[in-house]
């Protein structure tokens, strides 16, 4: 009698977990009709795919001061122009063109012959006034502006050490640190572009994960996935697991094609570990919206806020989840870096646990 129960255990344990195997099918099957969600996860594989390349155009998004071989024509006029003249020559990137006659000068702004106007006069307290003059549109625009504010920050310097000199400050003004000496592509590269390609599958997981359930219920499916040997429970596990593997998997891929594009990952499976870690976080938070709220649309707006919120909150950390990432990715990783993937990983258990107790103690009947 006691075989024939163990017989009967171990057979209803094998249906089991081939019905959850079923379900974590079904659902990676289901994406390939989400357009939306297909059409992310390729534009981040294309991104990851030529990084070396992109991250150029990025750059100069990110940091326009960054790009190199862009010439500026800039008129110069006013009653004192020596200084903004000798300011403007020293910045790279930048052409001068003087102008005695205001006049001349926005005339061949407004022909094009240049590209902004400085304008430069002193009030009668002797200070110094800058007027610029640019177009108000356009990437050309957003160089030059980067370009001109260096410039104006010089002249600015240079009034104030020649008024502290003069004996016309109360108070001497502080010398600035030297500039670092550190390169945009390297910033923008571990600070921007890795950490969103560790973060965006994880939110996306945690959006299909809100869909996948509210469909279910709205459709009055999970009945029909309960006829096989699940609780619900075991259906929701099912759905946890083919959602939120798939953001460690696309985050893998992602390192492996910034490195093959030469962007060395010192720590590649730490970062792995941490997007899987809240992979489970975000999307068993997602799962939770979805069986409490009563349509997509609150669905998403409740899963969408309470991420918001989640950010305000890991913004007062010892350290932000995305300079973690940075951090693994560069290879300077502390004590605190490593503590915090071992919190990342206990709060993902803690949330999977909470979420399984949760739905054992829903009545189904009320979904």
């Amino acid at each position: 009698m006691s075989r024939e129960t163990e017989t009967t255990g171990s057979e209803s344990s094998t249906a089991s977990a081939q019905a959850r195997l079923a379900i974590v099918r079904r659902e990676l099957a289901s994406l390939r009709s989400e357009k939306t969600i297909v059409l992310a996860i390729a534009i981040q594989l294309f991104i990851a795919m030529f990084s070396s390349f992109l991250v150029v155009g990025l750059v100069s998004l990110y940091d326009p001061g960054s790009v190199d071989g862009y010439e500026t024509t800039v008129a110069v006029t006013g009653d004192d122009t020596d200084e903004l003249l000798a300011a403007a020559n020293e910045q790279e990137g930048l052409e001068t063109r003087a102008y005695a006659d205001r006049g001349r000068a926005y005339a061949a702004f407004d022909d094009g012959s240049v590209a902004a106007v400085l304008d430069a006069s002193r009030d009668a307290e002797d200070r110094l006034a800058v007027r610029v003059t640019a177009p108000d549109e356009g990437i050309g625009t957003t160089l030059l502006i980067v370009q001109l504010r260096d410039a104006l920050e010089s002249v600015e310097h240079h009034e104030r050490r020649v008024n502290a000199e003069a004996g016309r400050l109360e108070s001497a003004p502080l010398a600035l640190p030297g500039a670092a000496g550190s390169s945009p592509y390297f910033g923008f590269t571990y600070t921007i572009l890795i950490p969103l390609l560790c973060f965006l599958p994880v939110f996306i997981s945690g959006s299909i994960a809100v869909d996948s359930l509210i469909e279910e219920r709205q459709r009055a499916t999970l009945e029909l996935l309960r006829v096989a040997p699940l609780s619900l429970a075991d259906v929701v596990d099912a759905k946890l697991v083919a959602t939120a593997a798939l953001a460690p998997i696309q985050a893998a891929v992602w390192l492996v094609l910034l490195a093959v594009n030469g962007t060395p990952i010192v720590h590649p499976s730490a970062l792995v570990i941490l997007v899987a870690a809240l992979a489970v976080l975000v999307v068993g938070l997602g799962l939770a919206v979805a069986l409490t709220s009563p349509d997509r649309r609150q669905a998403q707006l409740l899963y969408s806020g309470t991420l918001v919120g989640a950010l305000v909150v890991a913004s007062v950390l010892p350290e932000h989840p995305a300079n973690t990432v940075a951090k693994f990715a560069v290879g300077s990783a502390t004590t605190t870096t490593w503590l915090l993937l071992a919190v990342y990983c206990a709060l993902g258990i803690a949330a999977f646990l909470a979420l399984r107790a949760g739905v054992e103690r829903l009545n189904p009947d009320v979904l």
